[in-house]
């Protein structure tokens, strides 16, 4: 009792507990993604290596710690109960404070965004619209794992990709071939994101959270998530034989049959694997984000 009390009469935020609530660890899938669009946009890499360093900050620690701030924010409640000791149930982020935190990062990552170009402030925007809509009402599309999953992807991955790109041209909008990437590498995203809902099914019952294994079913939703992964990944194939880069087609090939033989080992225990496939099936799947990106970097140089 005697720990707590001072944390419920604190008025400030710890810092500690402000790193925390930005969970950094999820910053690599963007910060990856928006370098996936710096190497595809064909521009020279070295000539701007402030504006890809400012551009990894916004993806990462800004747009995606923003999502994060935001996300625990209006779960508080929930985590609450399951997990009491996060920053704001805790107390070392008091009163609204996570609140003002998500509006300060949201401030910050717009100016950023700005700064950068038309294009990126505009897809900077429709990011934001998308951090703040997966989990404050009324939208709330974390409610319902078709709508959340796809806004996550789409966030994570696509717009992060498309962002990389955009920082390296000035601003502009990419090529169609970047565009069509990060679209297709957004949509396998989706699957990725239901793995993530695999450990909390009890919880996502209680609370009515409508994830996809809830609404599937485990077996049901992890075949729906292999699914989701593969196809994305054949039509990317398919685009750099078409677009005459054939031994990027056959690297992402030979990625998507890794993917598939740990798909094999995860349908078996999907519940107890869903951690051990994040972990192996996702660092194949980014590697053949970056092997697309190569590809199409050829063909606009």
């Amino acid at each position: 009792m005697n720990r707590t009390l001072p944390l419920a009469n604190a008025r400030y935020p710890q810092p500690s507990a402000m790193l925390e609530v930005l969970h950094p660890i999820t910053w690599f899938p963007p910060m990856w993604a928006f370098s996936c669009g710096v190497v595809s946009s064909g521009a020279p890499i070295l000539e701007q290596l402030l504006v890809v360093i400012a551009g990894i900050v916004l993806a990462g620690p800004l747009m995606c710690g923003t999502s994060q701030v935001v996300n625990d924010w209006y779960d508080r409640h929930v985590d609450a109960i399951n997990e009491p000791d996060r920053p704001i149930p805790s107390g070392r982020i008091p009163g609204r404070w996570g609140l003002y935190l998500s509006l300060i990062w949201s401030g910050v990552s717009l100016a950023l965004a700005y700064v950068l170009g038309p294009w990126v402030f505009g897809i900077a925007l429709i990011g934001m619209a998308i951090a703040w809509g997966y989990s404050a009402p009324p939208f709330r599309f974390k409610g319902n794992g078709w709508w959340g999953n796809l806004a996550a992807g789409i966030s994570y991955e696509g717009l992060a990709w498309v962002t990389g790109a955009a920082v390296m041209i000035g601003g502009a909008l990419p090529d169609w071939k970047i565009l069509v990437l990060a679209l297709l590498y957004s949509l396998g995203a989706h699957g990725i994101m239901t793995l993530n809902d695999f450990k909390a099914i009890e919880g996502d019952t209680q609370m009515n959270v409508r994830s996809l294994p809830v609404q599937l079913g485990v077996e049901g939703a992890a075949r729906l998530l292999c699914l989701v992964m593969a196809l994305p990944q054949a039509v990317v194939i398919a685009l750099l034989f078409a677009w005459d880069k054939p031994a990027h087609a056959i690297a992402v090939g030979v990625v998507l049959l890794i993917q598939v033989a740990l798909m094999i080992r995860f349908l078996g225990d999907p519940r107890e694997r869903a951690t051990w496939f994040s972990g192996l099936g996702v660092s194949v799947y980014v590697t053949g984000m970056m092997i697309s990106a190569f590809a199409v970097r050829g063909l606009i140089q």
